[in-house]
């Protein structure tokens, strides 16, 4: 592995489950101060730029919502204990609950209430982002524990006009062409779906800006959906600039990798993200892209076609303790952020440096010896390797083949093929 695709250390795992240990307790949704706590936590470790979008504001086919902000919300029994408290947790309130304050029996409360019998110990995660209604989640244990009777409901939130929140960090790089990473920030107390996903986001920011990367990397943090949908309407001149782009989430858990590729099917990044992840002998699946998911659907659709992928470990609904209170801060691992993390860097140096070079002395084989190439390669472990790596460059460096296609036909590293253009560019037998 070269050193632009290190390994972060372990206790750069351990920063990151800080950022999700800091960020878990906040109330996000898709709108609202939650989402601006969230981007001003976000914005100590990475500079960002935050964008304000006003309700109303028509995107491609959706209106920017109002947004939703929420001070407590509660049920009390006749004595007038808490039995549901969203002090307690941001899951407890239903997504998008409008103001509600009143009495009512069980029987008409439970029409409000949301469990999951399955996982009795468990809160679910529920929104009604575009039906007015109200709501709890709670344990299917405390609603069995709940006796019939009055009960007191309250949910202090507001429903008015404001805005939609999202953020932008760019990395700058050699060329102005873009490779974008998208995390949403839209959801309260899950850590690995999406907290994860922010926290590697925001480290692979700090990892790439200490490089000059030969890409200009644009990370966008953005609700889900309607964030990705109102940048793309706000970008639409700009999007030809996007030559790739990787949506991370479910960054967190200790599952085996899972790469879903774009539309497309055989963009760059979905070439090079499944080199790297074979190449790594990590355990890994790469699935076919669907037009469900996260916001890969989004930069995938149609008009746009972008070549964007989307990494996760195990994907969205694929375990239990999905959009459940079980998604914890137990549930994501420093180990398993810093492999996601890796994996990311190392497909970022693999993208960063697959070029396509002309052989300037295409007749016959160049004699490598005189230019000094074989002398610079004495005392190598991998010299025959390295040495195969020379020829198999030479000979594909048609202006048709990428080295990623060398490596792959050759069956040679990646690393290996690149370090050999780079001396081949260096003695101007190719060019660029």
């Amino acid at each position: 592995m070269t050193a632009a695709g290190a390994q972060p250390t372990t206790s750069t795992g351990d920063e990151m489950h800080a950022l999700v240990e800091r960020l878990y307790p906040l109330c996000r949704s898709i709108t609202g101060d939650g989402v601006r706590a969230t981007l001003d936590i976000v914005g100590e470790y990475i500079p960002l730029q935050v964008h304000e979008v006003p309700t109303g504001t028509q995107v491609l086919d959706w209106t920017v919502p109002q947004e939703w902000n929420v001070r407590d919300a509660y049920i009390a029994d006749s004595a007038g204990n808490r039995v549901v408290d969203f002090a307690a947790s941001s899951l407890h309130v239903l997504g998008y609950s409008v103001p509600v304050s009143a009495t009512m029996p069980l029987a008409e409360l439970r029409k409000h209430l949301h469990t999951l019998p399955d996982h009795p110990s468990w809160v679910p995660y529920r929104t009604s982002y575009y039906k007015p209604e109200w709501g709890f989640c709670l344990a299917q244990e405390t609603l069995d524990a709940m006796p019939d009777g009055e009960y007191e409901v309250r949910v202090d939130s507001t429903l008015a006009d404001g805005h939609l929140t999202y953020a932008e960090h760019v990395v700058p790089g050699q060329v102005p062409d873009e490779v974008i990473v998208s995390c949403h920030v839209c959801h309260p107390s899950l850590a690995n779906d999406n907290l994860a996903g922010i926290a590697v986001a925001t480290f692979l920011a700090r990892a790439l800006a200490q490089q000059t990367p030969y890409y200009t990397y644009r990370f966008l943090f953005a609700p889900g959906t309607i964030g990705a949908i109102t940048w793309l309407a706000r970008n639409a001149e700009r999007v030809e600039r996007v030559k790739h782009g990787l949506v991370l989430a479910c960054a967190g858990d200790r599952g085996r990798l899972t790469y879903k590729q774009s539309r497309r099917g055989d963009a760059e990044i979905d070439r090079v993200m499944q080199h790297v992840l074979a190449a790594s002998e990590r355990p890994h699946r790469v699935a076919e892209f669907t037009p469900y998911g996260y916001d890969e659907r989004q930069f995938c659709s149609p008009g746009f076609n972008l070549g964007v992928g989307s990494l996760t470990r195990t994907p969205y609904a694929g375990y239990p303790e999905y959009h459940t209170s079980a998604d914890n801060l137990d549930f994501v691992s420093p180990e398993a952020m810093t492999d996601t993390l890796a994996v990311c860097r190392e497909a970022f140096a693999v993208l960063d440096r697959n070029r396509r070079y002309l052989n300037l002395s295409p007749y016959g084989e160049p004699q490598l010896g005189r230019r000094g190439l074989y002398d610079a390669l004495g005392g190598r472990s991998d010299t025959k390797q390295a040495q195969m790596a020379m020829l198999w460059v030479l000979n594909l460096s048609d202006g048709e083949h990428s080295l990623l296609d060398v490596a792959e036909r050759s069956g040679l590293p990646f690393d290996t093929v690149a370090t050999a253009a780079g001396a081949l560019h260096g003695a101007g037998l190719i060019k660029a």
